[in-house]
């Protein structure tokens, strides 16, 4: 974890597990960081990506308003949910999607949850795939690109437990409607 979070202080990027599938992850508020997280997936920047949190009491240092429904989603929620929230902030500019909206999930256990907390800063979090290839499910499945252009693979013990699916994804607006994105 020491390394990890050396390498995310030095604007690196690293492969890690998440709290549902490997992800590629850097420090949300560093710009060049994010770049190059864009660079290694060959994506275009204008595709925005999900920002991880440690506890809902750092929506608000992120997120601008949040509507109430969110609240009640966060809480409610037994599997993995990302939220897009009308207007982020306090990250790195172009982590934030054209119309401003973010997407954040907050991490409540394993691994991914201590790193955001040592880390003491979000996380970007994106899948460990080349952008328009599906997102590996295990670690073997990912492609020799990623591990090679990446700065630092966490590395775990083999019985570390990962849900093997991607999170939902719903966006809120500030009126209380939402739209499912992923399910």
């Amino acid at each position: 974890m020491e390394e990890a979070i050396q390498v995310l202080w030095n604007g690196g990027i690293i492969l890690y597990p998440t709290d549902t599938i490997w992800g590629i992850g850097c420090d949300a508020t560093n710009s060049e960081a994010v770049e190059k997280v864009f660079a290694l997936k060959q994506r275009a920047s204008k595709k925005s990506m999900i920002t991880l949190v440690e506890s809902d009491s750092k929506l608000n240092r992120y997120v601008k308003q949040i509507p109430d429904i969110a609240w009640d989603i966060v809480e409610l929620s037994e599997k993995p949910t990302t939220i897009i929230y009308p207007e982020g902030y306090n990250v790195a500019p172009n982590l934030l999607a054209e119309d401003k909206s973010i997407a954040v999930r907050i991490v409540k256990e394993g691994f991914c949850h201590q790193l955001i907390k040592k880390f003491g800063k979000p996380l970007v979090s994106t899948s460990a795939n080349i952008s328009s290839e599906s997102a590996p499910l295990r670690f073997e499945d990912i492609d020799k690109r990623i591990l090679d252009g990446v700065d630092y693979i966490v590395n775990l013990p083999s019985d570390t437990k990962l849900k093997p699916k991607a999170s939902t994804i719903m966006k809120i607006d500030m009126d209380g409607t939402f739209t499912l994105i992923r399910k």
